[in-house]
């Protein structure tokens, strides 16, 4: 049987003014960045100068609001997926959110809650950990906090500080 490309169907072209509302609801459903809303819009047949001149108006509207966006982002990857600083940084960065905002919203996470929430991470994942040699125990430990996003040295001293079993 002949491989078949699949492709996904053309998006439907809308005007500028059925983009309006339809971006209206999008934005309202959940926060959105800059970029999320240009790529829905560019999906839904707009040209660059209708994408801009859309955004322009979500953004006066308070629809869009990047500085928002990006609050909700990192303190909500930091709850609900318990995401370090690092991690939510990059996935900020992915979504083309200017630097000085990615600040402004990693300072927004209290760093009591930080350090307690790094600390729970890594009791709940000693406590799965089956590696017997110690060495191997905190090497696994520390990669598994690395990946969430968690910084190395944050890591280190709360390793050293707290008496994990190492079974």
């Amino acid at each position: 049987m002949p491989e078949m490309d699949i492709q996904k169907p053309p998006s439907k072209i809308f005007s500028k003014e059925q983009a309006l509302t339809k971006a209206e609801s999008y934005c309202a459903y959940q926060e959105r960045s800059q970029q999320e809303v240009r790529d829905k819009l560019y999906e839904w047949g707009l040209h660059q100068a209708e994408t801009e001149e859309v955004i322009a108006e979500l953004i006066t509207q308070n629809f869009l609001n990047e500085e928002r966006f990006a609050l909700a982002y990192a303190l909500g990857k930091f709850r609900m997926k318990g995401w370090g600083k690092m991690k939510i940084k990059q996935g900020l960065k992915l979504k083309k959110v200017p630097e000085k905002l990615i600040i402004k919203a990693l300072a927004g996470i209290e760093e009591q809650d930080y350090l307690e929430k790094l600390s729970q991470l890594m009791e709940q994942k000693a406590q799965f950990l089956k590696e017997k040699d110690p060495f191997k125990f905190r090497l696994k430990l520390m990669q598994y906090l690395a990946a969430k996003g968690y910084e190395k040295d944050l890591i280190l001293f709360l390793l050293k500080n707290n008496q994990l079993n190492t079974k």
